[in-house]
């Protein structure tokens, strides 16, 4: 499927641009009388997302996949880097919020919870194109129709309240919004995590046939690797904050060069008769903490591949056959 689409797409300018995004948090892990301690939740990352690409982020939960989210998407300020939007720095002073965040939009894991119950859907998704100061109400409300027939929805949806839809539908109002500005980029925290499995379904085919007719980029962080493999182009895996892989998603699905990343791939539910036809990695000890990560590789403490190097020193990543490693050993 991945390359199928990969051939139809035409060459295009990057949609985003991320050069060496860091975030660190100052908190009172015991309490609040507690002494006060950096958490680093996002070690320097760096990746290029062009016009009608996917790019799926995976890790393990603490991994900084949502807090990358927040900075993508300007909830958050980065301690140091740079991110560039359509060609656009967000740190420029003559660009104004307003412009930066048409350029680039959200939608969040509880369709539920980012909807106000008090409002309809048509209110809901006149209010984007309201704040920026587009069109006239007549141009709104073709907009929203326009929108909502795109996502599946009939022009009769447009005049009730979230309440009266179920989970998938509340999705797809979400999804609307989040493309009322036309923007270039659209990040996803875990879109369809909350949905039953058939209605996942329907949502990913939704986010792909909205990708191949508007040109959205889609930058779509999920646990479920399964998803990641039908939808994204490429891959961004992160541990402890760090990147430690970003790979084609054929390539990383078929040939994970981190270790780590073939633990993930191995530890997903496969249903299949007969059982696993590959032996599973088993991984000796837990998680690091956080605040006390270990030396070198974050990895290296349960890796079976461990060198005395991982230990001492943290691996730099490197090119190898069109993907990017962090990694002593491959």
């Amino acid at each position: 499927m991945n390359d199928s689409r990969d051939s139809a797409r035409t060459q295009a300018p990057a949609a985003l641009q991320v050069e060496s995004l860091s975030k660190s948090y100052r908190v009172r892990p015991g309490g609040l009388f507690s002494p006060v301690r950096s958490l680093h939740a996002l070690r320097p990352v760096s990746f290029r997302l062009e016009a009608g690409r996917t790019l799926a982020v995976v890790g393990e939960s603490g991994s900084g996949k949502t807090t990358l989210a927040r900075l993508l998407t300007l909830i958050e300020r980065a301690d140091s880097g740079q991110i560039h939007l359509a060609g656009v720095a967000t740190d420029d002073p003559a660009v104004s919020r307003r412009d930066l965040h048409r350029r680039i939009q959200m939608v969040f894991q509880n369709p539920f919870a980012s909807l106000n119950p008090r409002k309809t859907v048509a209110a809901i998704l006149e209010e984007p194109l309201q704040i920026q100061g587009q069109l006239g109400p007549a141009q709104r409300r073709d907009r929203v129709m326009d929108l909502l027939a795109r996502v599946g929805l009939s022009p009769e949806h447009a005049n009730r309240y979230p309440h009266m839809f179920s989970g998938g539908q509340r999705q797809r109002i979400a999804i609307a919004r989040a493309l009322m500005l036309e923007p270039a980029v659209v990040v996803a925290d875990e879109p369809v995590s909350a949905l039953d499995v058939s209605v996942q379904a329907q949502i990913l085919n939704l986010f792909m046939d909205l990708q191949d007719s508007l040109g959205t980029a889609w930058v779509f962080i999920s646990h479920n690797l399964a998803v990641v493999e039908q939808l994204a182009h490429d891959v961004l895996v992160l541990l402890m904050g760090r990147p430690v892989e970003l790979a084609p998603a054929a390539r990383l699905f078929a040939a994970p060069a981190h270790p780590y990343t073939r633990a993930l791939l191995e530890a997903s539910p496969q249903l299949q008769f007969g059982g696993r036809t590959q032996p599973v990695t088993v991984l000796s000890g837990e998680p690091a903490s956080p605040f006390s990560p270990p030396s070198g590789c974050p990895f290296h403490p349960r890796c079976p591949e461990a060198r005395p190097q991982c230990a001492e020193s943290v691996p730099e990543p490197r090119e190898r056959d069109g993907a990017w490693v962090a990694c002593h050993v491959r």
